[in-house]
């Protein structure tokens, strides 16, 4: 499947719930509503002509005034891939889990929970395993975290 019948398969499925951004990349990649995450992931899954099985990376993205989940995924036996990201605004931000779809995302959504304190509604074990268990010193992957004992680097000016 070329990029483009990759883009439009997802794109008529999906019409006012996505937005394609153009890129010089060999696979497609998409800004998808945080509310349709879970279904569009569940679709990429299980759809014959997409079986997205394998999800490859998922990380957060501080962007200052808001976050951004990436999601990698890929399709071993059609050998495609694709991007998407969902956009959450700073004010309590949260997102579905998708373990059930793919159960890789265990890991990944632990670790944008205790470094980014987003929370990740029904994920079934929230536990830290990156910070020590009395953490209590907030976020440290957020770009306006300032931690005790830390020193900050100078900004480097162009």
């Amino acid at each position: 499947m070329t990029k483009e019948e990759l883009t439009t398969c997802i794109a008529d499925k999906f019409p006012g719930k996505l937005e394609r951004i153009e890129n010089k990349q060999a696979e497609p990649y998409f800004i998808l509503r945080a509310d349709a995450l879970v279904e569009f992931s569940r679709f990429i899954h299980d759809d014959d002509r997409l079986q997205m099985t394998f999800l490859m990376n998922m990380s957060a993205v501080d962007a200052g005034d808001h976050f951004e989940i990436v999601y990698n995924v890929c399709s071993y036996r059609l050998r495609h891939r694709l991007y998407f990201k969902i956009i959450l605004g700073r004010s309590g931000p949260e997102f579905e889990t998708v373990i059930s779809i793919w159960p890789a995302a265990n890991w990944f959504e632990r670790e944008i929970w205790e470094l980014f304190g987003i929370n990740v509604k029904g994920h079934p074990n929230l536990t830290r395993f990156l910070l020590p268990e009395d953490w209590d010193d907030g976020h440290p992957m957020r770009k306006d975290w300032v931690g005790k004992n830390v020193v900050p680097l100078p900004e480097v000016k162009s």
